[in-house]
């Protein structure tokens, strides 16, 4: 839709503060998303400025999910044209962008009038030309016939999000989906390239059985793309969703790293093995007060509360998390994942523990060598992940000396 005659009268300026008005009651996030809705709908500024206006005194009002891009499901919308691409099926939405199918190619639409940090949709497209499969083939970049730009991937049916809704899946089929986005994580993090947003709906799959493939990378951080905008001692906070965020991000860490990542692959693999799938830790909706609190807490209550011992790493951080929080015991690996995979559930405490020895994205798949998927295992049942471990100095253990040779030689 081409903006109504009103709408000229309306600077970015203006609509960028009438944004920050909005976060009164909501995230940055949501703020952007619910002025563009009332943007596209309203026949008048009057109109335009009465909805933005309600939307900040009132914290449901017109607000969306924004912690996830939403597949729509119900009553069928009406198909559209996107420039040269005909009878486009409207399929979700996000923060910044509309996604719809036309075919086998998924078109992701921009929708945002200005990009608001991290969010950068043209950064996005240099980051993901410079990427290979399994991160998500970018296959082209275009405006559409309202100018709008429009990024165009191959069209998956699935994510891991939608996989684990009400049950759990196999544990081959983890091996599968987890191992695809390790080797994203890897190529990725080779290049100094932060993704920043690792959630369930990120990960794209044509089949329970995969191929998996790692997208949304609308936030990521690239050492060269945002070496101005953004230098790596300063980087953006407001990244990650709900209960996949880093701790180090929560305690106002701006040089944080591909670790973030890391931890939000640990808090997924943790959500996935569960039956049926539950998150790893409870996070209010992101518009709540005291979200990032909550977060916190649910962090503290489930792994224990830090010390400079556990996380020396922390003690020169602008928010310490040694002072002033009440003092939670850390609770076994075995009490927080009770009747889950052994190995797996060593996977998971690797990955999410404070300090700078959470293990890389090379080591996990290391790792995930060395847990049995069958009789015919190396080494039989005793080949487990702190075999890999072992090689990355995460945990000390007595292994057979065969297993631990080909594990230094692999690694």
């Amino acid at each position: 839709m081409s903006p109504l005659p009103w709408a000229a009268s309306l600077s970015a300026v203006d609509r960028l503060e009438t944004v920050r008005f909005i976060r009164a009651a909501h995230t940055a996030a949501q703020a952007v998303a619910i002025e563009q809705r009332i943007y596209e709908s309203s026949t008048s500024r009057e109109e335009y400025y009465a909805a933005c206006s309600s939307a900040a005194k009132n914290p449901t009002a017109s607000a969306v999910d924004t912690s996830s891009d939403t597949r729509v499901s119900g009553p069928t919308q009406p198909r559209v044209r996107i420039g040269a691409w005909h009878d486009c099926e409207f399929v979700s939405e996000g923060v910044t962008s509309r996604v719809y199918r036309s075919g086998d190619s998924a078109l992701k639409v921009i929708v945002a009038r200005a990009p608001l940090e991290p969010h950068n949709p043209q950064r996005e497209a240099n980051i993901l030309r410079r990427l290979r499969p399994p991160c998500i083939p970018l296959l082209d970049v275009f405006r559409d016939h309202e100018q709008r730009l429009v990024l165009r991937f191959p069209y998956l049916p699935l994510t891991l999000s939608q996989l684990i809704v009400g049950r759990a899946i196999s544990l081959p089929q983890l091996r599968t989906i987890v191992n695809d986005t390790l080797r994203a994580l890897e190529a990725i993090h080779g290049q100094g390239i932060i993704h920043r947003d690792i959630k369930p709906s990120a990960i794209l799959v044509a089949s329970a059985d995969g191929p998996a493939f790692l997208s949304d990378f609308g936030t990521a951080w690239h050492p060269e793309l945002c070496q101005s905008s953004e230098p790596a001692h300063r980087k953006i906070l407001d990244i990650g969703t709900g209960p996949y965020r880093a701790p180090e991000v929560l305690f106002a860490n701006r040089s944080y790293g591909p670790p973030v990542d890391m931890w939000g692959l640990g808090v997924i693999i943790a959500e996935a093995i569960n039956a049926p799938p539950r998150p790893l830790f409870e996070s209010r909706p992101a518009h709540e007060d005291g979200n990032q609190l909550g977060l916190i807490l649910s962090i503290f209550k489930t792994i224990g509360t830090p010390t400079r011992e556990t996380w020396p790493e922390a003690d020169g951080f602008p928010v310490s998390p040694f002072e002033l929080w009440t003092v939670f015991p850390a609770r076994p690996w075995e009490e927080i994942l009770p009747n889950v995979d052994k190995q797996f559930r060593e996977l998971v405490a690797a990955l999410v523990r404070f300090d700078g020895r959470r293990v890389t994205a090379a080591q996990v798949r290391i790792c995930l060598i060395w847990i049995p998927s069958g009789a015919d295992s190396v080494a039989g049942s005793q080949v487990s992940v702190l075999v890999g471990m072992r090689r990355c100095g995460t945990v000390g253990i007595r292994v057979y000396p065969e297993v631990e040779a080909l594990v230094l030689e692999y690694a």
